[in-house]
């Protein structure tokens, strides 16, 4: 089973690409921390992220470096030959889900626009449950 599940910040410039086939391809490394060491001191992994399709256009169009993400997805090597002939090997994740877990400011668009607002469906409904609840001090049970 090859199932791997991070939680981390983006450490670098998030890469967009297309192939032949116009499929977008986004590529970036992911900073995972390490568990503390006994001395209190922290380090961390610099992880190769590859995430493909309109989830890789979002990504791209949402977040930046420094944006913490969690990302499910699998381990994958692979390999090439460099300009030199030598075989290189690249060890990677290849994100199938990737959630955005940082706040919508930290998150907003690289490309500095300003994001849309949101509408909160729930306002009205919210509204009329406050309407709705009412109760008397003498009723609660502490």
């Amino acid at each position: 089973m090859n199932i791997v599940i991070l939680i981390g910040n983006i450490s670098t410039d998030i890469q967009l690409r297309y192939t032949s086939s116009n499929m977008a391809v986004a590529t970036f490394n992911l900073a995972v921390n390490r568990p503390k060491k006994p001395d209190g001191t922290q380090e961390a992994d610099f992880i190769s992220i590859v995430v493909w399709g309109k989830q890789a256009e979002n990504i791209s169009k949402y977040l930046k470096k420094g944006s913490k993400i969690a990302i499910e997805g699998r381990i994958q090597v692979r390999s090439y030959e460099n300009n030199n002939g030598q075989k290189r090997y690249v060890t990677e994740v290849v994100a199938e889900n990737v959630q955005f877990l940082g706040s919508r400011k930290e998150g907003q668009a690289s490309n500095n626009e300003e994001p849309t607002p949101q509408s909160n469906p729930y306002q009205e409904m919210g509204e009329q449950v406050k309407a709705d609840f009412s109760y008397d001090e003498d009723d609660m049970p502490f």
